[in-house]
């Protein structure tokens, strides 16, 4: 985890111990966990996970199935809320927060399932992403050609490669190209943070190279979490990595320490590849 960077005490002063939303101000940290536990009756599916995302880091959680790597996604953006610990984005807690206040803050995330509107359009249902983070998104006026939210629609077709089929309905499309939408959906509203489930599950060879270069063409500013059981995506991609099992934290570390961790191999590997 980030060191925390205390404020210096006036003279004869305890030093405040500071908070996870002080620190994260203090830091440039966009995601602080706290000791983030979710049970289920008896069942920890999270056991106490502290982890720190800086701005602008992208970050990798792996673990085998069972690791509690979606239920510490579905934490973070309120889906279940943690039974115990904290959640701090970009200095303030949201712990307690609904999902759709995480998203209004720069939150977004992307599902192992596809939610996408299959019978309409790809342009279609990036626009809809877009005008339901916009301000004013329950209006009847049909949008103009040179309408903020028409405009943001045709950035997002460009970012995401997917200009060429854009009047083409989801249901055509294949499932890596399904797969960008997602991420082109997620990108509406200039989010500040989003946490990629799987995004690598059932893509060909040639659907994975499009989706390290465009996971890497992702801008500097925007962090990311990403879910992947495809280590060699995964580690091409970003800057920092926290392994789980069962549950809990095995390891935190860079992809070169994790991929040469001796038990990390072990578990998850099956040997250095």
């Amino acid at each position: 985890m980030a060191s925390i960077t205390t404020l210096r005490p006036r003279a004869g002063a305890a030093a405040p111990a500071p908070t996870a939303g002080t620190a994260a101000l203090l830091s440039g940290d966009a995601l602080i966990l706290s000791g983030v536990t979710r049970a289920f009756g008896a069942v920890r599916a999270v056991d106490d996970v502290s982890l720190t995302v800086a701005a602008g880091e992208k970050y990798a959680i792996l673990g085998s199935n069972g690791a509690g790597k979606t239920t510490l996604f579905n934490a973070i953006t309120g889906d279940f809320p943690p039974s115990a610990g904290s959640i701090h984005f970009f200095g303030e807690d949201i712990t307690a927060l609904p999902p759709h206040e995480r998203i209004r803050k720069g939150l977004r995330r992307t599902y192992q399932s596809s939610l996408l509107f299959r019978d309409l359009s790809v342009r279609d249902n990036l626009f809809l992403a877009v005008r339901g983070v916009a301000s004013g998104r329950f209006s009847f006026f049909p949008a103009r050609a040179r309408h903020a939210s028409t405009l943001a629609t045709q950035d997002l077709l460009e970012r995401v490669r997917l200009s060429h089929i854009a009047d083409e309905p989801v249901s055509s499309l294949a499932h890596g190209q399904q797969r960008q939408l997602e991420i082109g959906m997620a990108l509406a509203g200039a989010p500040r943070l989003i946490l990629f489930d799987e995004p690598a599950a059932g893509l060909s060879p040639a659907e994975r190279r499009e989706l390290v270069q465009l996971l890497t063409s992702l801008p500097a500013h925007m962090s990311f979490v990403l879910i992947e059981h495809d280590l060699d995506i995964a580690l091409r991609v970003v800057d920092r990595v926290t392994v789980m099992h069962n549950g809990r934290v095995l390891r935190h570390g860079t992809p070169s320490e994790i991929e040469n961790d001796a038990q990390v191999q072990a578990i998850y590997m099956g040997g250095k590849h």
